[in-house]
């Protein structure tokens, strides 16, 4: 796998990696810091993420129209009092547009679509089973808490499944509570018992197998896959922790 795809890169080092440069994005109060970190994670995405079809377009879409989104809510609820010393923008009867509240709602947007741009590095880019093997492997993570995650993560598609059938078992039975928002809420309550029926069944015997493999009778256990650290991820950590230091020069060279 090339070394510019994020796919090749430890899961936890694409999980930890980013956390500093999301605080120093949270914790910033000025337009250039997020906006440089949201560039930069959105160009990392980009050319190593491998993304297609729809997860492409709303990595591309999704922040710039939450950025809007955000801007447009905080220059409308943002108290007048507190930005009455800058420029109105626009007058509609009582209410009055300050730039003062769109430039606190832009700011708001930028913190938000950065922050959730980083966390997006190792969430569109890591395969699950990858990052709890990497977790008992390199932050000595009990393997039993492992386990126990990679059973959880095998249940969501099982559920998706189990409920699929429950709804095409009641449509044979002609079972159809009508159309609106309460006839969907009584359908929905008819598929809670046979599916919380069929989890707890599901979970026995999980348990059931995982006993009869030997789980918990040691204190370690071998893997099957092994996800190593790599020249590459000391890189790709030096890497984000070196961009938390671009803010603070660029807005030096500014100044």
């Amino acid at each position: 796998m090339s070394v510019w795809s994020l796919r090749s890169y430890n899961p936890v080092v694409k999980v930890l990696a980013p956390v500093p440069a999301m605080i120093v994005t949270a914790l910033s109060r000025d337009l250039w810091t997020p906006a440089v970190f949201a560039v930069i994670a959105l160009a990392m995405l980009l050319i190593g993420g491998g993304l297609r079809g729809r997860t492409l377009i709303a990595t591309i879409a999704g922040p710039p129209l939450l950025v809007v989104l955000l801007t447009v809510s905080f220059g409308v609820w943002t108290d007048p009092d507190l930005v009455d010393h800058t420029t109105a923008l626009l007058t509609i009867g009582p209410f009055t547009l300050w730039s003062g509240a769109l430039e606190t709602g832009l700011a708001t947007g930028l913190r938000v679509a950065a922050v959730m741009l980083l966390a997006l590095i190792a969430g569109l880019t890591t395969d699950g089973t990858d990052l709890v093997r990497s977790m008992i492997a390199h932050l000595r993570m009990p393997y039993r808490i492992g386990y126990a995650g990679f059973a959880a993560m095998r249940f969501v598609p099982r559920f998706r499944r189990d409920l699929e059938i429950i709804r095409l078992a009641h449509r044979v039975r002609g079972v159809d509570g009508g159309r609106g928002p309460v006839a969907t809420l009584r359908r929905y309550n008819g598929y809670a018992v046979p599916l919380l029926a069929g989890a707890m069944r599901h979970g026995d015997r999980v348990s059931l197998a995982m006993e009869a493999r030997g789980f918990g009778a040691f204190a370690t256990r071998t893997e099957r896959r092994h996800v190593p650290l790599r020249r590459r991820d000391a890189v790709l950590a030096v890497w984000l922790l070196a961009v938390c230091l671009v803010p603070h020069l660029s807005s030096g060279a500014l100044g």
